[in-house]
This record gives structure tokens, C-alpha cells and sequence, in this order.
């Protein structure tokens, strides 16, 4: 539920720290092992384009070499990084984004790009090269560290790799032309390769010049596994779900979650609201909502999407009753009211125990989840009982075989807090991707790769 006025959190501070808390993996991964005869320089670097891809980089990229070579569910029908054998990569240069184990073991030159922050020029503080010990570190070999992306230098550093080496280039946004898509810049990216991985999903859904203007010029242009793992839990699983199927949506306003629920209307059976926007849907059926969160212009599209779920079947579920606060700040004054009784100047922050307990019980019917967006202004820990309530609930379920697909956003980093992250069947690595890929948006970065089979494209 949180507002807008709600304070947020530094993504690249939230990055630093989760990332240093996935120490653990490093095992795992150097166990793997490099191909025989590959004794690469001691070198690497990573940087994610989403900070929850770095988290899940780290420490999901063993369970995800361990399934190479498969499919999960349905698909986008895009090759994937699997389906290059070790006589596709070996000595190959591959520019990626950001998928390395597999690449490595199977004798590949890794030419990695990615970026940090938003920087305005060559801005020393988003370089990449503080991540170069910690990566090298976990992937058991050292990355060599470009000091450019493109130019004479970088051209002499990728000569000179050999097999099973990873080469970092720096922030591909130190340059304008990379969000530009300058195709001038993209074709200089793409000469310091032979082939093409994009697993950056929390940028896919831009189309800059290392995620869709490389394709033009480097075949094949194939969705390493993250990125592939994406695609079949939010188009192959929402699309053909095991049911009953039930979607979660919350935030704190419907205009940022029209595309999600409507899309979902066509999926779902169930669909639990909460967050900010529940308040538009109570003022809609002319409720009293206090001070609470309200956007006045999108009552008539409150009542259309009741009047579509009736008409689709889906059981739309409100919260029943809301703990409200005397202002938003985290030491408020709250209390727990019916969400008809909101009183004049208290504004709602969460959801409240009867609804918690109603949503549980509804979620117990079912077999496959997506959740998209916190219950409450989760950022305090008063009003963040419904969002973790929520997270526990789904950890249970996950527990006994349901499905659990955490759609990006807030709602990672509600289950990152609560600890139940690694028991959820899937943790979507971007936010802004995932929302637009919910709402059956094609992404550039995604269409932009090279077609499995000749197949139709599944849409949401």
C-alpha cells in the first residue's frame, strides 16, 4: 500500500548488501568446474541490470547450469543459451548479458556487459570495477576488466583472451548512445563478438543497444537461462496454469496496475487486491475512505474492473477490513476498522487481520499464484504485517506443491525480508520487465532473439 509519498530505498545500496549475503554460493559454483584443458587467467565481473537480478545471479546461477539444455513449462519459443552445444561456443567470443557458468565450462570467450545506476557520462562511482573481486571469486577464476566498452583498447583485451576467460567491459551507460540504441555504437559492441546471450531481464523490456540493437548484427542471439526461466513462469505458466489459479496484485495505485489486472482477468480464477488501491475500489462503490490514498479520475475504471471480473467469473476479493493511521509516518497512531468505517482524516496503510485470514483461506484452494505488489506500506514495520502475512502464506503453500511466482517489484524484496525467498517456485528478477510482460507486452530485448521453433508466440 505504499503512497507516493512513500520514501524508497537505494537500489545500489540494496544491491551491495544482498549481494554480500550470498557468500554460501561461491562453493557451489567453483565446484562446477571448468571444461578439461581450460585454465583460464584468474579475472571476472558481473553487474546486473535490475539489483534483484544480482541477488539471483549469484545465488540461483548453479540450479540454473544444472538444468541447461531443458525447457521448464511453455515459452516465448526463443533459443535459449542451452541449446548452443560446446562445439557452438568453444572459442567462441560471446557478448553477454549476463549468463556465465555454463558459457565458461563449455570453452567460450565471455564478453560481459552490463550497467549500474544512471549515470550521466563516465561517472567513477557507478564503475564496475568494485565488483571484480567478489565475482571472480564466486565463478573460481579471475575477470579481466576492461576500462571501455568500445575502442581500440577493449578490441586489444578481447585479441588476447583465451578459452574459458570472462572479460568485463565497463558501464555500457557511460555512453548515451547505449539507451539511445545508437546502431553505430551497437555494431561496434557487437564486433567484439561472434554470438549473443541477453539474460539481463530486468532490462529487456528497453530497447537499448546491448539488449536489442546487437541482435541485428550478431547471430545467434540466444536468452541465457534466467532470462529463458522468466519467460516460462510469466508467459508459460500464467498462460497455462495448474488451477485454481489466484493472482495477487497490490501497489499503491490502479493506474500503475491497470495492464496487470486486466490481463490477469483473462487468466485468473481468483484475484485478491490490496495496497493503495483498494481505496479507489472502495470510493468506487461509495465507501467513506478518510484521508487514504484515492485517484479520483480512475473511480469509473475501478467499477468497469469489478464489473469484468463478475462477468469473466473471477472472484474478486477486497479486503474486508484495513489498519488505518492518523498519518503516514512510521510511528502513526493505527488501529484496525472494517474497511466500511474508515473515519475522516485517518488515511488506510494495510490490510488488516480478517482479510489476511480470508486471503489465506481463498489461497489454500489453489494450485499455481502470482504476486504482484505489497498489501500495505510494508516499508514501516506497523503496516507491513498484511504484506509478510501474505509471504508466509505463499511460502506454506509452496511448501505443499502450489506454484508460487513472485512477479518482481516490492513483492521480492517482502519475501527477501521475511526470509522465505528460496522456498517460492519462482523469484522474478525484474520489475518494470515483469509488469510489462504480465500485461502481455512483447519486450524488445525478448523479441529481438532468435526464434526455437516456428511456432505461434503465447501471449498473456
Amino acid at each position: 500500500m505504499a503512497s507516493a509519498a512513500a520514501p524508497t530505498t537505494s537500489s545500489l545500496s540494496l544491491a551491495a548488501r544482498r549481494a554480500a549475503s550470498v557468500a554460501p554460493a561461491a562453493a557451489p559454483l567453483r565446484r562446477g568446474g571448468l571444461a578439461a584443458g581450460c585454465q583460464p587467467a584468474r579475472s571476472l565481473a558481473f553487474a546486473a541490470a535490475d539489483h534483484r537480478l544480482a541477488v539471483h545471479v549469484l545465488s540461483r546461477c548453479c540450479a540454473a547450469s544444472s538444468a541447461r539444455g531443458t525447457r521448464a513449462i511453455a515459452t516465448m519459443a526463443k533459443k535459449s543459451v542451452g541449446d548452443l552445444t560446446a562445439a557452438d561456443l568453444e572459442g567462441k567470443r560471446v557478448f553477454v548479458r549476463a549468463d556465465l557458468n555454463y558459457l565458461i565450462s563449455n570453452g567460450a570467450k565471455v564478453i560481459l556487459s552490463s550497467h549500474l545506476g544512471r549515470p550521466k557520462g563516465v561517472t567513477p562511482k557507478f564503475s564496475l570495477a568494485p565488483l571484480v573481486p567478489r565475482l571472480s571469486e564466486l565463478l573460481g577464476i579471475e575477470v579481466i576488466k576492461a576500462d571501455d566498452v568500445i575502442g581500440p583498447e577493449v578490441e586489444k583485451l578481447v585479441s588476447t583472451l583465451p578459452n574459458c576467460s570472462v572479460l568485463l567491459l565497463e558501464n555500457v551507460r557511460f555512453y548515451k548512445e547505449e539507451e539511445k540504441n545508437d546502431p553505430e555504437f551497437a555494431k561496434k559492441l557487437a564486433s567484439l563478438a561472434d554470438l549473443y546471450v541477453n539474460d539481463a531481464f530486468g532490462t529487456a523490456h528497453r530497447a537499448h543497444a546491448s539488449t536489442e540493437g546487437v541482435t541485428k548484427f550478431l547471430k545467434p542471439s540466444v536468452a541465457g537461462f534466467l532470462l529463458q526461466k522468466e519467460l516460462d513462469y510469466l508467459v508459460g505458466a500464467v498462460s497455462n496454469p495448474d488451477r485454481p489459479f489466484a493472482a495477487i496484485v497490490g501497489g499503491s495505485k490502479v493506474s500503475s496496475k491497470i495492464g496487470v489486472i486486466e490481463s490477469l482477468l483473462e487468466k485468473c480464477d481468483i484475484l485478491l487486491l490490496g495496497g493503495g488501491m483498494i481505496f479507489t475500489f472502495y470510493k468506487a462503490q461509495g465507501l467513506s475512505v478518510g484521508a487514504s490514498l484515492v485517484e479520483e479520475d480512475k473511480l469509473e475504471l475501478a467499477t468497469s474492473l469489478l464489473a469484468k471480473a463478475k462477468e469473466k467469473g473471477v472472484s474478486l476479493l477486497l479486503p474486508s477490513d484495513v489498519v488505518i493511521a492518523d498519518k503516514f509516518a512510521p510511528d502513526a497512531n493505527s488501529k484496525i476498522v472494517p474497511a466500511s468505517e474508515i473515519p475522516d482524516g485517518w488515511m488506510g496503510l494495510d490490510i488488516g487481520p480478517d482479510s489476511v485470514a480470508s486471503f489465506s483461506s481463498t489461497l489454500e484452494t489453489t494450485k499455481t499464484v502470482i504476486w504482484n505488489g505489497p498489501m500495505g506500506v510494508f516499508e514501516f514495520d506497523k503496516f507491513a504485517i498484511g504484506t509478510e502475512a501474505i509471504a508466509k502464506k505463499l511460502a506454506d503453500l509452496s511448501g505443499k506443491g502450489v506454484t508460487t511466482i513472485i512477479g518482481g517489484g516490492d513483492s521480492v524484496a517482502a519475501v527477501e525480508k521475511v526470509g522465505v525467498a528460496d522456498v517460492m517456485s519462482h523469484i522474478s528478477t525484474g520489475g518494470g520487465a515483469s509488469l510489462e510482460l504480465l500485461e502481455g507486452k512483447e519486450l524488445p530485448g525478448v523479441v529481438a532473439l532468435d526464434e526455437a521453433v516456428a511456432v505461434a508466440r503465447s501471449k498473456l
